[in-house]
């Protein structure tokens, strides 16, 4: 387990999401909106306006990550459920796991158009165990808890390393907990997350499909880490329903 690991972080972060960087990208996040609303694909619209306002690798990636077209933005809250009390909640184990992490690193989370919190993290199949592990998956099993769920299935991807050292590790702080707990690694996790009746993720082609979903990693975030500083550049939403 890393002692030095800062989950999410690139040391040019600092200066791509800085005070003096935050304009010139909530400018490049309107046009994103503007153009994503009139169909055209997330991808070239992208690089388009990052090669515009001459946009880091990062910068494109956080644009790609918090703005969503309006049409999205309202199928996706219309599906978000509040109160799961006693209900089964089907869980993107790594999603919500190494959001809560980054959270505990006090690493950068940005706050999203439809009102999920997202990250830079990439795990493309590699994932390892840091010291605040531990935390999250605390203060995921604690949040569960006093949401007074029935059950909760956690599913990891089976081909992402230490998935199974991290079940493991879930397990061992679910000993005295108060709801049934099944953690799964399996393949693909999307997919089978897309057929449940009740999810916790933050992945967008997830919410775009799934039946209802409840915005785990930010009440988590919000409930036990308090006014968290999470990056905004998305537009102001109010202004720009009516284009």
């Amino acid at each position: 387990m890393s002692q030095n690991a800062k989950r999410g972080f690139m040391p040019t972060d600092e200066r791509d999401f800085s005070e003096k960087a935050l304009p010139k990208l909530r400018k490049a996040a309107e046009e994103v909106y503007y153009l994503l609303n009139r169909g055209y694909p997330v991808t070239p619209v992208t690089r388009f306006i990052g090669d515009h306002y001459q946009l880091s690798e990062r910068q494109r990636l956080s644009l790609a990550r918090t703005v969503s077209p309006k049409e999205n933005i309202i199928s996706r809250k219309s599906r978000e459920v509040k109160n799961i009390s006693g209900r089964t909640i089907y869980i993107d184990g790594f999603n919500v796991i190494i959001g809560l992490e980054i959270a505990f690193s006090d690493s950068m989370l940005f706050g999203c158009m439809d009102g999920t919190v997202r990250d830079l993290a990439g795990l493309h199949g590699t994932y390892r165990l840091i010291p605040q592990t531990d935390s999250a998956v605390k203060a995921l099993l604690s949040a569960m808890e006093k949401l007074e769920i029935q059950k909760a299935v956690i599913y990891l991807d089976k081909p992402v390393s230490n998935s199974g050292r991290l079940k493991q590790r879930i397990y061992e702080f679910a000993e005295n907990i108060g709801f049934e707990l099944d953690v799964q690694t399996e393949n693909p996790v999307d997919a089978i997350l897309k057929t449940k009746p009740l999810i916790a993720s933050a992945d967008a082609i997830i919410l775009d499909e799934c039946n209802e979903w409840f915005n785990l990693a930010k009440y988590i975030i919000d409930t036990q880490t308090g006014d968290y500083p999470y990056i905004n550049i998305v537009p102001e939403t109010d202004s720009l329903w009516e284009n």
